[in-house]
C-alpha cells in the first residue's frame, strides 16, 4: 500500500535526525541510500544497483554509486566535498549508459546538501538534509507521480 505524503514527511523527519552526523562516503553511502529510499516506502534492492559499472568517455571504467535505470542516478560524496565536481562526474557516467538506462533525474549528495537535477526540464533543486521534509514531493516520480503542466 502506498504511503501518504504525511507518512512520508514523518519518515523524512526521522531520516534527517538519524543521519544528521553522517559524513563518510565509503562507510555510509549504501546504508544512507537504503534508508533514503525507505522514506518513500521503496525497497532499494528492487529498483537500483550500487556501483553500476560504466565506460566513461575516456574509455576507463567508472562506477555509479546508485543507478535506477531510466529513473535516477545518484552520486554520493563525503560531507563538504565539491558537488559541482560530483555532478560533472555523474553526467560523465551517463555517456556509458544505454538510451533506456538514461536517468530522468541526477542526484548528488554529500549527506547534508542535496542537488536534484531534472535532465528533461534542465532544472536544479538544492536543499539541505534538514529541509528534506519540505521537498519530499519533489521525489514523487520515485512513486510514479508525474508532473503535469497545464497551458491555456
Amino acid at each position: 500500500m502506498a504511503l501518504s505524503w504525511n507518512e512520508i514527511k514523518d519518515r523524512a523527519l526521522r531520516f534527517s535526525k538519524e543521519w544528521k552526523n553522517t559524513t563518510n562516503e565509503e562507510a555510509d553511502a549504501k546504508p544512507f541510500l537504503d534508508a533514503f529510499f525507505d522514506v518513500f516506502g521503496i525497497t532499494r534492492k528492487k529498483i537500483g544497483t550500487f556501483e553500476h559499472k560504466v565506460k566513461k568517455l575516456s574509455d576507463t571504467d567508472g562506477y555509479i554509486d546508485l543507478l535506477w535505470k531510466g529513473t535516477i542516478l545518484i552520486e554520493m560524496k563525503s560531507r563538504g566535498k565539491n558537488l559541482d565536481k560530483a555532478f560533472q562526474q555523474a553526467i560523465d557516467y551517463t555517456h556509458g549508459l544505454k538510451q533506456n538506462e538514461l536517468p530522468k533525474y541526477v542526484l548528488v549528495c554529500d549527506f547534508y546538501h542535496f542537488r536534484l537535477y531534472d535532465t528533461e526540464e534542465q532544472t536544479t533543486l538544492e536543499f539541505t538534509l534538514d529541509e528534506l521534509v519540505n521537498h519530499v514531493q519533489s521525489f514523487g516520480y520515485l512513486l510514479g507521480y508525474q508532473k503535469k503542466t497545464y497551458k491555456e
